[in-house]
């Protein structure tokens, strides 16, 4: 089951593509959209990647880091960044803690087939740790779009 809305956003200590360690509490006083997804270099996370990065310069005057997430490792997550020119932090949650945690870990269908795997969901984190958004249906074509259209919603109120 994912965290809700109201929730203090569970801290972690994770390696990056650069195998560089970030904590969420590095970004105490930032919004941070924490994105989980599938896998490296796949459709879907390809596209959801792309367009936050296309997007990427609109993030910064909103205070707001985003900090992608899946299971893959550091060295993949540099492929991916490198291939793509992603200009954000991809998170290697290996050990899978964080995914459960968060409740993005379960069961997933392809084809007839179950297996375990991480759900696209994504978190909008408040400066102070607080989860103020959850996208539990994320669209990875307009997922950009949509999360800074709530950073200025939210930034208004």
């Amino acid at each position: 089951m994912n965290l809700s809305v109201g929730t203090v956003a569970p801290n972690f200590s994770l390696s990056d593509q650069d195998s560089k360690i970030h904590a969420l509490s590095d970004y105490a006083g930032k919004w941070v959209l924490l994105y989980f997804y599938p896998k490296d270099d796949t459709p879907g996370c390809t596209i959801e990647a792309c367009t936050l990065r296309d997007s990427w310069k609109e993030f910064a005057p909103l205070n707001a880091v985003v900090l992608g997430m899946s299971v893959d490792s550091p060295k993949s997550h540099a492929k991916f960044v490198e291939k793509y020119k992603l200009p954000f932090t991809l998170l290697a949650d290996e050990d899978k803690k964080v995914v459960a945690a968060y409740g993005v870990w379960g069961k997933k269908k392809f084809m007839g087939r179950e297996y375990m795997g991480i759900n696209r969901v994504s978190y909008l984190i408040d400066p102070v740790g607080t989860i103020v958004k959850v996208y539990e249906t994320v669209k990875p074509m307009e997922h950009a779009s949509e999360v800074l259209k709530d950073l200025v919603e939210l930034q208004k109120a």
